[in-house]
């Protein structure tokens, strides 16, 4: 594997009874690549992300995190895990504590950093999202955009090798979008190594390295987000696109926002 490949994905396969969700999934992640996910509902992106993140378990196929194979039958599940970060659609935070534990608690609990050091490590990704002064809310005084940085400060604070972002905008309110998507926007442009699942077209469009079409369980089309948009290979990937853009629009958030 090359150096700067950060994940691998080679022939994943996931089924649901007899239901295929997964059907031989195979694809990577470099370095300091944003590689964005896109494709109808129910099409098996988010078990995509759940098999990477191993809180499920694939039927067949091998998943490699910067070189070590996670799928392989020894693995430690919790030191993979504290690797990858994952901001899911509905924030998950903890209800009853305040932002600033919700974003020390992984550092201390799982990497054992002392209090006083998780405390400064959060507040600095805290401040990274905008949210330094929130340091002792709780997540029900806050909105839910704020709620969901506070969950990206969260996986940042553990420094993953990836992070994961799971439709992280598909529960806000359409004018909270934009002030999740602006903190995205920066972890690309900063070289954060980020795997997404969105609908938001005009992000994927600005900030993607290489966005992938899934359905039905396939890859159906990969490649830059100029040739997916404006030449896509696959007719089906033209479809998708073009009644994805009426519904949703397709406001382009600048990277210089």
């Amino acid at each position: 594997m090359m150096d700067n490949v950060i994940l691998k994905v080679e022939n994943l396969y996931k089924n649901y009874g007899e239901l295929e969700v997964l059907k031989g999934i195979s694809f990577e992640v470099k370095k300091g690549e944003a590689k964005v996910i896109i494709g109808p509902s129910g099409t098996g992106k988010s078990t995509l992300l759940r098999c990477i993140n191993r809180l499920t378990n694939p039927d067949s196929g091998r998943i490699w995190l910067d070189g070590k194979e996670i799928t392989a039958s020894d693995v430690k599940i919790n030191q993979i895990r504290s690797s990858i970060g994952m901001v899911f659609q509905d924030f998950n935070l903890f209800t009853h504590l305040k932002v600033i534990d919700n974003v020390r608690i992984g550092p201390m609990k799982v990497k054992g950093i002392p209090k006083r050091e998780a405390t400064e490590l959060a507040i600095d990704e805290l401040k990274k999202v905008g949210l330094e002064n929130k340091v002792d809310s709780y997540p029900a005084e806050l909105s839910g955009g704020q709620q969901q940085r506070v969950s990206i400060a969260r996986a940042l604070a553990m420094k993953p090798k990836l992070i994961l972002f799971d439709e992280p905008t598909s529960a806000l309110d359409p004018e909270l979008i934009g002030e999740v998507l602006t903190v995205m926007i920066d972890l690309a442009k900063n070289g954060m190594t980020m795997l997404v699942v969105s609908h938001e077209m005009g992000f994927a469009r600005s900030v993607a390295s290489k966005i992938i079409f899934l359905e039905h369980g396939v890859i159906v089309e990969e490649g830059p987000p100029e040739r997916i948009f404006n030449k896509p290979k696959c007719k089906r990937t033209a479809e998708f696109l073009h009644k994805i853009t009426d519904l949703y629009g397709d406001t382009k958030h600048e990277n210089d926002s």
